[in-house]
């Protein structure tokens, strides 16, 4: 091949693919300056609505990402690539991958609808899966829970987001609940009064609604008072200890007793 028929031939070439990589490349830099474009919209999107600031940057990552793959497709379009087998082979490995992975891209999807249906936030204490604590980080996989006793816990967001859950931090107030037990022969009104103003005494207890109390059962060895009081949930286990330490010294000073459980032994000796 001589000298003229090569550079004919690099020409041909240059006349059939240079329009196509040059559109490609003009695609490809247009193309990136509206993902950017778009990116600012969405991230300012998100601030606007009050979106989860753990969410944002997956939300965001997610739309971008899209857009790119987008990108490459339709660029190697233009080169004149064929992307029926080039789709088929992302679409088997993203199978396979989905399949090695299925826990992981459960707890993924979890940690999705936690952080967009919110059934809890950072701060509150929950009891879930066995465990309850104080939320202290809510991750795309895992949630971290801080337990009273300074435990760190992280459970999955596979389960979290599809099993029960108690949230102790929705509700402002809480009823603290007592069982108070007198000796049978105690004067019962006189127990009951002196409950009524243990409660009223402590100010950390709500007026409204009005404090409950009244016998609930005649047990073994007791006669069973069931008090039901309402306080500010922060103040739920500061009442509650609170006045279990109140009822006993105080019962001692009124004459009241607080029965336990006891087994009297008879020994009988034969003639």
């Amino acid at each position: 091949m001589n000298t003229e028929e090569v550079i004919s031939q690099i020409t041909s070439m240059a006349l059939l693919y240079g329009p196509k990589l040059i559109g490609a490349i003009l695609v490809w830099i247009i193309g990136g300056w509206v993902i950017n474009v778009i990116g600012r919209v969405v991230n300012t999107g998100l601030d606007k609505s009050g979106t989860d600031p753990s969410l944002k940057p997956f939300l965001s990552g997610i739309v971008n990402g899209l857009l790119k793959v987008m990108l490459v497709i339709t660029v190697l379009g233009m080169l004149g690539i064929e992307m029926t087998s080039f789709i088929a082979i992302i679409g088997a490995v993203g199978l396979a991958v989905g399949m090695a992975m299925s826990g992981t891209l459960q707890n993924f999807a979890g940690g999705v609808m936690i952080l967009v249906f919110k059934p809890f936030k950072v701060g509150d204490v929950i009891e879930a899966q066995g465990y309850v604590g104080s939320v202290s980080q809510i991750q795309i996989f895992n949630t971290i829970m801080k337990t009273p006793d300074n435990k760190t816990i992280i459970i999955p967001n596979g389960g979290l987001s599809t099993s029960s859950m108690i949230n102790y931090s929705t509700e402002p107030k809480r009823r603290v609940d007592w069982t108070i037990g007198v000796a049978y022969g105690d004067d019962l009104d006189k127990a009951r009064e002196v409950i009524k103003r243990l409660c009223d005494a402590d100010d950390r207890i709500l007026k409204d609604p009005e404090v409950f109390i009244a016998v609930s059962a005649l047990a073994d060895s007791s006669v069973n008072f069931a008090v039901r009081a309402w306080v500010n949930a922060p103040d739920y286990w500061a009442v509650y200890f609170a006045m279990n330490e109140n009822v006993y010294k105080t019962f001692s000073q009124e004459g009241l007793n607080i029965p336990f459980p006891q087994m009297d032994v008879h020994l009988h000796k034969d003639a």
